[in-house]
């Protein structure tokens, strides 16, 4: 996914030294562009564009960048003093995220040959003040990059960035499809889909059910037989209480949502979509002209999640969409994410949890081991029936988890450092789950997540943290709350209310 994106370095420089100063100072660039690709930190490709000397020349390079698609976002970067007034055009014109790196060519001052040639044409220390100043006059949204070229530490932040400013350039191209509506009266997964769009990009239809259904009838059996086969060569085939005969008739049904479901995203260019356990076909299963699926399709949105496609649970669009961003911020990481359910409390001895799951969705990239394909009854939403799904707990280790809620005159993006730790067995319960402690206790992340208003369903990685998300929601210009190992109730309320005061005030002014 990295290969199709590029972020542009633009150094900035004047023509005040004379000729020579700016050739240097491009050659000193397009090494130390060279120096990060070949870093092996940073997953998507740096492309040196060359000084920027005057404000026409700013203003023309921004422009470019933004009718460049495969541009995600920009580095700036002021070699010698960039009277920072030649950038205000440009900068007005920008639209892709920006990334201000306040480093400089040599590692150390030279003692013993420093003269005032080498001040003047080393002057990231002025000139990268001078522009952050104009930045910030200008309220112009950007992350703060601190530290010499070559080290590990800057250009790791950097790829942090990268990261996100690949999954934000996707999320403008995400389309997902609700196979019905928000159930239940449920109302944190539902919000403004208007306004959504608007901030963070994503674009959510509603999707006929019935449409869907017209797929399905289309499925081959020799389309099912070949999908069966790979599950048999990806999974344990362990079957219990349902019988061979009806587990593999149900695998068999799961097969052909799959590829109904596949075809249909596929069709409709989407990369996200909801499902709804009361809406999934013809009612009456035992009808003779039945068309619906007769299990929930939750085999086939864990292995869609395992490939990128966004998903969320009764009609969690928001969800589904952050899922799908975040896959793609995960990509080439060693470690998985999987959409999540808070489900049940674990008050425990020095160790109260929380057990994550769903019915039946949750990704095997989270899993520990090779997950086993079973088949068991399921006792809720419009079809009580067996239901194939994929059995497994989840890796240990430090996570985060994100939700995006709709606050009415803003959206918030909350997250949450979690530490994921061994279940015991839970025979009577065959789904995929996992189970974690809040940080920094479980009695005070549980309460922050509820004040800040969070969702029961989360997004979740084990290696995108906090740092992913802020700059995330700095790039969309939406709110951003962290609980995390130094969090306290007191100065988590203090911060909730700050922030309302704060967008409450910005709405008013706008």
């Amino acid at each position: 996914m990295f290969d199709n994106f590029e972020i542009w370095w633009v150094t900035g420089a004047q023509l005040l030294y004379g000729g020579d100063a700016v050739v240097a100072v491009d050659a000193h660039s397009k090494e130390m562009v060279e120096g990060l690709n070949n870093s092996g930190n940073i997953p998507v490709k740096v492309v040196y564009k060359g000084t920027a000397n005057s404000s026409k020349e700013v203003e023309a390079v921004m422009k470019a960048a933004n009718n460049e698609e495969k541009c995600i976002g920009i580095i700036t970067w002021m070699h010698t003093f960039s009277p920072a007034k030649m950038w205000i055009k440009g900068l007005q014109q920008l639209k892709k995220p920006l990334l201000h790196f306040h480093t400089q060519y040599n590692e150390e001052i030279p003692w013993d040959t420093m003269d005032m040639d080498f001040m003047n044409l080393n002057q990231s220390a002025h000139g990268d003040i001078e522009f952050g100043h104009i930045c910030t006059r200008m309220r112009i949204a950007r992350k703060v990059v601190v530290g010499h070229w070559k080290s590990e530490e800057a250009q790791k932040k950097i790829a942090v960035w990268a990261r996100v400013c690949a999954a934000v350039a996707d999320a403008h191209d995400v389309r997902c499809l609700m196979f019905g509506l928000n159930m239940n009266n449920v109302a944190v997964t539902d919000g403004d889909r208007v306004e959504f769009e608007q901030r963070l990009g994503y674009h959510v239809d509603y999707y006929p059910v019935s449409s869907l259904m017209d797929y399905f009838k289309k499925v081959t059996d020799a389309e099912v037989d070949a999908l069966v086969e790979e599950y048999k060569k990806e999974y344990t085939i362990k079957i219990d209480e349902s019988g061979e005969e009806v587990y593999w008739e149900k695998v068999r049904n799961a097969a052909k949502a799959e590829i109904a479901i596949r075809r249909v995203l596929k069709d409709e260019n989407a990369t996200a979509f909801t499902t709804n356990f009361d809406d999934l076909g013809d009612a009456d299963i035992n009808d003779p002209n039945f068309c619906g699926f007769d299990q929930i399709p939750g085999l086939a949105s864990q292995r869609l999640m395992a490939e990128g496609i966004g998903f969320g649970a009764e009609g969690d669009w928001k969800t589904a969409c952050l899922y799908r961003s975040l896959w793609v911020m995960n990509q080439g990481m060693s470690t998985g994410c999987s959409f999540l359910e808070d489900y049940t409390l674990n008050f425990a001895n020095g160790q109260t949890s929380i057990l994550q799951s769903h019915m039946l969705e949750v990704t095997p990239l989270i899993a520990t081991d090779k997950p086993k394909l079973e088949v068991h009854f399921l006792g809720i939403g419009i079809r009580k029936q067996q239901t194939a799904r994929l059995v497994f707990t989840s890796k240990t280790g430090a996570g985060t988890k994100a939700t995006v809620v709709d606050l009415g005159n803003r959206f918030r993006l909350i997250t949450q450092d979690v530490e994921c730790i061994e279940p015991k067995p839970m025979p009577k319960l065959p789904v995929a789950s996992a189970l974690w402690v809040p940080q920094p206790t479980f009695e005070i992340g549980a309460g922050a997540w509820i004040l800040a208003g969070g969702t029961h369903h989360s997004a979740f990685s084990y290696a995108i943290d906090a740092e992913y998300w802020a700059d995330f929601a700095e790039i969309l210009g939406i709110e951003c709350i962290s609980i995390n190992k130094d969090t306290t109730i007191e100065n988590f309320k203090k911060e909730l209310r700050t922030n309302e005061v704060y967008y409450m005030l910005n709405k008013a002014l706008c």
